[in-house]
């Protein structure tokens, strides 16, 4: 793992960034403390293109590290009003109108 300082690493973010598209994970320190790190993205594999535009744009944030095949298991229950959950009966009362 490369280290450098915040000084080097603005002075030649481009040839990190090419390092680090590589595969390579570099440690950027201020006064020799580690304060943070560049490293290759997570795996994208079943991420929607729109989701990662929206990354890129700074309005989603993508997980990191994968789903797990039981992630539906731990959602919270859907909370019901009259037997009716809440999201349908905020669209209904949409639909009526003022």
């Amino acid at each position: 793992m490369k280290t450098v300082s915040v000084s080097d690493a603005k002075n030649h973010l481009s040839a990190l960034l090419r390092e680090v598209r590589g595969g390579a994970t570099i440690v950027i320190t201020d006064r020799g403390v580690p304060i943070d790190h560049l490293s290759p993205p997570t795996s994208l594999r079943g991420v929607s293109p729109r989701s990662i535009e929206l990354a890129q744009r700074g309005r989603l944030v993508l997980g990191e590290r994968e789903p797990t095949g039981d992630w539906a298991l731990h959602q919270p229950p859907i909370e019901t009003i009259g037997g009716v959950s809440i999201v349908a009966a905020l669209l209904a009362e949409r639909d009526e109108g003022p």
